[in-house]
């Protein structure tokens, strides 16, 4: 057999080292193999033993067994299937293989740390297989899966899908991803009560336990792991606030939940409001939602105000929030402390709860769904959006589907066609005066695979918000013209290589001018020259 070696520069250690590099696989040999065999008819054999199974739920474990078995094949059917297979491997699948993931597990895809671990969480991390070359991990709680609640140690299928969607989109490395899930118990009686639950049983403790919990495993992630991006998600609202800021300058370490969410929404508006006949300053954003991932994304949106030059202060002023109480204003009762920035602070009328209500009082522009409750959007209350402008931006963003605030036909048929959509969930293309319209999905993949990606190239010692929002400028000049034309708001989801370099490279830039990067090789490259470096760094099954 033999060993190619080629040679590279370490700017670290300032000295010209080797690396292996990597080969086909092995053939069979001979009587192992069918006589007539090949790669691309095992392919395609393996795509039509997936379409043969009915259910979305054993498409999901029929994959996770290719992936085990022959993880190149997995991701060349990823790659050349994208359309088809991501919502298999991620949303809306994931949601439905998380609440059966007791029932259905096989083989462990990640690493389970529990509460149990207190004192030896470092040992837990070292038993890893491929501690040595992780450079990307996922990390939840399981105790807010999408909108289907605390699902304890039944979040892994998240972390593993999310690593998944890094490999596929961004070309990590497959042995580079560390799906973890943390099991510090779970509130979810089901769970509690169910014979072949995999997690702890017991409630979640206290805050004061879960906190030290969580700075033992963040210490001795940076102890084992030093070269890890670590991805926060599905924390419960105030945990996902409380760490991420708790925990940012110590890890490379970024919530998708917050900063993804707000960044491919920020994205989506930038490209919805071309399409709008009014100045950008006259927009007004209702947020009907308000946990952490709708906060997150009224903080990224104040972007969407201020790159024009208005202040923070009249930023902030054209962003509404609605919760489950109603409208969100100083002086109303039970407001959480982190939805108190986006507090209106001269409301003196009622408390106002009903949406259409809302909307005829707010006049807003932007309607965004995060909050999980199915159908929301009412008839009425898109009728009333119309009314509000020429052409209402309605992104209705819960996950899974099932939980969408509206459908993209309720949208269109109830705007009279004008409306500009997306979802956080998939539908299908719709008709309308004869016209093909089709509806954007603001999936957190078109920012997480490139942000990622960027950081890791460029060896970030944190992710800032200037990094964020350098991805999500980058995706919202991803669009080619052909996707401008037909009123697309995201680019296709077949180009999501491409624009995961071209937002790889704004991120490193954005990394660079924060002082935060340590390649400081990438600062001579022009951007030309960096994108190709980029593309050149992404893995190919």
């Amino acid at each position: 057999m033999s060993i190619v070696l080629t040679p590279y520069w370490s700017p670290d250690e300032g000295i010209q080292k080797l690396k292996i590099e990597a080969r086909a696989k092995t053939p069979a040999a001979p009587g192992l193999a069918p006589p007539v065999f090949s790669t691309k008819a095992q392919l395609d054999r393996t795509l039509l033993q997936l379409r043969s199974r009915t259910s979305p739920i054993e498409k999901y474990t029929f994959l996770a067994q290719v992936k085990q078995a022959d993880v190149e094949a997995f991701y060349k059917l990823c790659l050349e299937y994208m359309p088809e297979i991501i919502p298999i491997i991620y949303t809306p699948t994931v949601g439905d293989a998380c609440l059966q993931y007791s029932k259905i597990y096989r083989n462990p895809e990640g690493l389970f740390i529990s509460l149990k671990d207190k004192g030896r969480i470092g040992n837990i991390l070292r038993n890893w297989p491929l501690a040595n070359e992780a450079r990307i991990s996922v990390v939840t709680d399981g105790s807010r899966i999408l909108g289907l609640g605390d699902l304890g140690a039944n979040g892994m299928p998240i972390a593993v899908g999310k690593l998944s969607l890094y490999v596929a989109c961004a070309g990590i490395r497959p042995s580079s991803t560390l799906p973890i899930t943390l099991d510090l118990g779970t509130d979810n009686s089901s769970n509690l009560s169910d014979p072949l639950y995999l997690g702890l049983r017991q409630r979640r403790p206290l805050d004061v336990e879960y906190d030290a919990f969580m700075d033992e495993f963040i210490t001795e992630m940076g102890r084992v792991h030093p070269k890890v991006l670590v991805q926060f998600e599905d924390f419960s609202t105030d945990h996902a606030f409380s760490y991420l800021e708790r925990f940012r300058n110590r890890l490379p370490l970024f919530n998708d939940d917050i900063q993804g969410t707000g960044a491919v929404v920020l994205a989506g508006l930038l490209s919805a409001a071309r399409l709008v006949p009014i100045p950008r300053n006259e927009h007004r954003i209702l947020l009907f939602g308000a946990g952490s991932a709708s906060v997150g994304v009224a903080k990224q949106l104040m972007s969407f105000f201020t790159i024009t030059g208005m202040s923070e202060e009249a930023a902030r002023s054209q962003i509404w929030l609605v919760d489950s109480k109603g409208l969100v204003y100083v002086g109303r009762e039970a407001v959480a402390d982190y939805k108190m920035y986006f507090a209106r602070r001269h409301y003196t009328g009622l408390p106002m709860k009903d949406l259409t209500e809302i909307v005829k009082y707010v006049k807003p522009t932007v309607l965004l769904g995060l909050s999980t409750i199915a159908g929301a959007f009412t008839p009425e209350v898109i009728r009333q959006m119309s009314q509000n402008t020429p052409r209402p931006i309605i992104f209705p963003l819960s996950n899974p589907v099932q939980l969408s605030e509206c459908t993209f036909t309720e949208a269109l048929i109830h705007s009279n066609g004008t409306a500009i959509f997306a979802s956080g969930s998939p539908f299908g293309s719709e008709v309308i005066g004869g016209v093909r319209r089709e509806p954007g999905q603001g999936n957190n993949m078109y920012i997480f695979p490139g942000l990622g990606l960027g950081a890791i190239l460029c060896r970030a010692k944190g992710v800032t918000d200037s990094m964020v929002q350098a991805a999500a400028l980058g995706l919202a000049g991803s669009l080619s013209w052909d996707e401008r034309a037909l009123e697309l708001v995201y680019p296709r989801i077949e180009r999501i290589r491409e624009i995961s370099a071209h937002i790889a490279v704004k991120v490193i830039r954005a990394a660079q001018q924060a002082g935060v990067d340590n390649s400081t090789d990438l600062k001579r490259m022009n951007d030309t020259v960096l994108l190709e470096f980029v593309k050149g760094k992404m893995w190919n099954p």
